[in-house]
């Protein structure tokens, strides 16, 4: 298969939640959705991971979520469980991922990286050392699934010191006052879990999503990205029309791990040309 290339725009090296803002305000102008793939970085290995998010940046991804492994992901579901697993099985650790981004920020100057990982292995690295480290390889900001907002005053004090994002999530059976500490804790964007449970691909999008959607919305102005479970060019389209940002998982390492990597580049070009 040719390899499909979208053109990159130029930036002045700005990050963190600048950046963040920028992509979405420039996706917005466009007419389209930003498109936000993840990938595990160790799996299969360290080198190839590497390889795959370069390969994310090249078929037109907008932001990157930056997988960090960890031994008890409980917002994942078996595909991501599987992944984190054999990329710890291969030593790949906190360290090895901060200087995957800097790998990765030596490639594209541009794209903006979420480091997406769990509470226990920030706080050993300490999360002051974290932030600076992680500003430093050029990431843009963290996405913690087990780190709720009324316990994320420490690492937010470190994000807000470095510029950086600090996404917060929110589920459909978030209640009002939920909505309103999110929407006053969160920088950069929320994200929006449309489905009560763990990641994972699902034949189809809940049917609440946009009152859902519009619950949130009526409470900030900050991009709203959905994700947990969009798998297809189709989920990718209906989400586009009613957030501003379609975040894809699960869809992609399922698609490596049974048809391998040219599959898996169509799929992804294809829910991005969706976006």
């Amino acid at each position: 298969m040719q390899q499909v290339r979208f053109p990159m725009n130029p930036t002045t090296l700005t990050h963190g939640t600048v950046a963040i803002a920028a992509t979405f305000a420039r996706r917005k102008a466009e007419g389209r959705a930003t498109f936000m793939p993840y990938w595990m970085i160790g799996y299969p290995d360290l080198p190839t991971s590497i390889d795959i998010v370069k390969l994310l940046l090249d078929s037109g991804a907008d932001m990157v979520e930056i997988g960090i492994p960890f031994s008890d992901p409980l917002a994942d579901g078996v595909v991501v469980q599987a992944a984190a697993q054999r990329a710890l099985e291969s030593g790949t650790t906190l360290r090895a991922c901060i200087e995957a981004v800097r790998e990765l920020r030596a490639y594209n100057a541009d794209v903006p990286f979420l480091m997406m990982g769990y509470t226990n292995p920030f706080m050993a690295y300490g999360l002051t050392r974290l932030a600076d480290d992680a500003a430093a390889a050029g990431a843009d900001g963290f996405i913690i699934p087990d780190l709720p907002p009324d316990e994320a005053g420490e690492m937010l004090r470190e994000v807000v010191a470095h510029g950086l994002a600090l996404v917060e999530l929110l589920a459909p059976t978030s209640n009002a006052e939920r909505i309103k500490l999110v929407a006053e804790t969160a920088r950069g964007f929320i994200y929006l879990v449309p489905v009560t449970g763990v990641t994972g691909v699902r034949t189809s999008l809940p049917p609440d999503l946009a009152a859902y959607i519009a619950r949130v919305r009526a409470q900030t102005d900050l991009p709203l990205a959905v994700g947990f479970g969009v798998s297809t060019p189709e989920h990718a389209a209906q989400i586009g029309k009613l957030a501003d940002g379609v975040i894809v998982a699960s869809a992609f390492i399922r698609e490596y791990e049974r048809n391998g990597l040219e599959k898996m580049r169509a799929l992804v070009q294809s829910i991005r040309a969706a976006c």
